[in-house]
């Protein structure tokens, strides 16, 4: 019998936050499982609310061989910019995959450097791919609880609702009592003046 291919996912959330890091996860399974993935309902996690995110990772946990979590920090952010950050963070969520596998496919077009498994690079891949889609919900709940987490330690941001993104609250805590340690510099609207 032929041995199967292990498949990874991999994909980032945060991108566009002001606040925290950015996150990436990495899912793998055997090809024939990805099926299964799209049975119990996984899809781009921007599709789906948080109730439903938190159901479907732990299904995702129960098919999936491996996940891991990676993140670049704010002053990775804003030492070497936003793409490589989530770059770093995608190959540091697939170095901590248990079970290394066969191919990753990518969410977006830039390929992680300095890794040395095969990859695949998808365009809206969150959208079309089963298992990039699941390693997006895994992401998106990881970094969702951190900024809920975060957020008791700085109040002001309404970080429990915006979850580090610019909304207009976000903006004007910003304005009202300057960034956090955890804001991006490197991001226009935290360099308030």
């Amino acid at each position: 019998m032929a041995k199967e291919t292990l498949v990874a996912g991999v994909d980032e959330v945060g991108r566009g936050c002001l606040f925290g890091p950015v996150v990436a996860a990495a899912v793998v399974l055997p090809q024939s499982q990805l099926p299964k993935l799209v049975e119990i309902g996984v899809k781009d996690s921007k599709q789906l609310g948080a109730k439903k995110r938190s159901q479907l990772l732990e299904e995702i946990q129960k098919i999936v061989t491996s996940s891991a979590v990676g993140y670049g920090t704010v002053s990775e952010i804003d030492r070497i910019n936003i793409l490589q950050a989530s770059l770093l963070a995608m190959k540091r969520a697939v170095l901590k995959l248990k079970v290394q596998p066969e191919i990753c496919s990518i969410d977006g077009y830039q390929i992680i450097p300095q890794l040395s498994i095969p990859q695949k690079n998808i365009i809206g891949g969150d959208r079309t791919s089963p298992v990039i889609a699941a390693a997006s919900i895994v992401a998106k709940v990881w970094r969702d609880d951190l900024i809920v987490r975060l957020s008791e330690k700085y109040p002001h941001y309404d970080l429990a609702s915006n979850k580090g993104y610019g909304t207009k609250k976000h903006r004007l805590a910003l304005a009202k009592y300057g960034p956090s340690p955890q804001h991006r510099m490197s991001f226009r609207p935290c360099q308030v003046v």
